[in-house]
């Protein structure tokens, strides 16, 4: 036993001297994201909530009592490199597979190797990336090795564990929600990786502003590896990065469908500003000129269907029933009999009274949800179907509208938006 033990611990010692050689060498031409993935608990950015000092999983950690849980978090927002964390600081075995491309053979051959492992008083932890892709049999696979210790799971997936994983599974697992990291954790992982000579970019002569690099924060949405694939690519582009070298990274740049080239744009242009103008005889005019040059009719009705909203709106809400039968009518007989339908809804939307409300309203939501961000829904207003979202407080102190005979007093927005008006 004591020769086994030691022949094990050699091979080992060898085949992680060999990996990290091996590691090495790729680290230079692994995405930056890969690059600067922490490996320290100092070194991990947000998620204070969960393993800041003194927390649970902090506690778990330090004592190296770590139970199989369920990492429930958006992309990027450092559920593997947790994972990778835990693993070295309690100095586990880590077996990685991802639920999309592995199944059940994998699982056995990790379970042989982690029962040995077992056998020499070496714990081995299961990392199952996206867990929630694998089937009811495939799940159940694992319930006995993590009654019987030979693993520790820690699944990872962005999908609701109440919904996705098998209560029996859950069960036997904590879960431990992540969050996507704010722009202030985004930002200063960017400068980390602008200053790393050793994995990041510290070494390339990269300018970039403050006010650059907040946007990228900003634009990665609380995921770290989108923000560091930005700067990537972005300095790969140009080493002096600025807005406009971002937003070519981002691949941001509008392209339109394009029939006839300027001319057909000009025209619907011109249609959709007298229509605005409530000029009828130009509208009519313009909608002649694309229906004779062989304009789509389709096209013409759903440029009305948004018109019906963007420009008359709640003034006339009986202008978007007339944009919606005349594209419907257009699709029924075609043309060139669908010629006159068009010219009555065009009519209409003219001489219709006008109001932009709702559109300059939407305008300014979708600015705060691009500032924002993907901001959480409180908790009060959270579906709580299962007992796991009910014990994690959702739905509590919900108000029943009916109840309170619709007077009740309650915020419908996330508190950065408290009060915030649109219409």
């Amino acid at each position: 036993m004591f020769r086994d033990s030691v022949l094990y611990f050699i091979k080992k010692a060898l085949y992680y001297s060999i990996t990290n050689i091996s590691m090495n060498l790729k680290n230079h031409n692994a995405p930056l994201a890969d690059r600067m993935r922490p490996e320290t608990l100092e070194d991990f950015l947000g998620q204070e909530e969960i393993i800041g000092s003194g927390k649970l999983l902090w506690q778990a950690i330090m004592k190296d009592q770590i139970p199989s849980m369920i990492l429930w978090g958006p992309p990027g927002s450092g559920k593997t490199t947790l994972a990778h964390i835990i693993a070295k600081k309690t100095q586990a075995n880590f077996k990685k597979i991802s639920a999309v491309v592995s199944g059940l053979g994998d699982l056995k051959k990790i379970i042989k190797e982690a029962r040995d492992s077992k056998n020499l008083g070496q714990k081995t932890i299961l990392f199952i990336d996206e867990i929630h892709r694998w089937n009811k049999a495939q799940q159940d696979a694992l319930l006995p090795h993590i009654e019987a210790g030979t693993i520790i799971l820690i699944g990872a997936t962005t999908e609701n564990p109440s919904f996705e994983v098998r209560n029996a599974l859950l069960s036997r697992c904590h879960v431990f929600i992540l969050k996507p990291l704010s722009p202030e954790n985004i930002l200063k992982l960017l400068k980390k990786a602008l200053t790393d000579k050793e994995k990041g970019l510290g070494s390339v002569p990269i300018k970039i502003s403050d006010k650059t690099l907040k946007t990228i924060a900003r634009l990665s949405r609380g995921d770290a590896r989108v923000a560091l694939n930005i700067l990537e690519y972005a300095s790969s582009i140009n080493k002096n990065v600025d807005l406009k070298v971002v937003e070519e990274a981002l691949q941001k740049s509008c392209l339109l469908y394009d029939k006839g080239g300027e001319g057909h744009y000009n025209l619907i242009s011109a249609l959709h500003k007298s229509m605005r103008g409530s000029d009828a005889n130009a509208a009519l005019y313009w909608l002649a000129r694309m229906l004779e040059a062989g304009e789509d009719p389709l096209y013409i009705a759903r440029r009305l269907v948004r018109f019906a909203s963007e420009d008359i709106g709640l003034k006339n809400s009986r202008a978007l029933e007339q944009a919606i039968a005349a594209f419907k009518a257009c699709r029924f007989i075609g043309a060139p009999e669908c010629n006159v339908v068009l010219a009555q809804a065009v009519v209409y939307m003219s001489l219709s009274e006008k109001s932009n409300k709702l559109y300059i309203a939407y305008k300014k939501a979708k600015e705060d949800v691009h500032r924002f961000g993907n901001l959480p829904v409180p908790l009060h207003l959270r579906n709580a179907p299962t007992k796991l979202m009910k014990k994690l407080n959702y739905g509590c102190d919900y108000k029943y509208s009916p109840d309170y005979n619709y007077k009740e007093k309650q915020d419908y927005l996330p508190p950065e938006l408290k009060d915030r008006k649109y219409l």
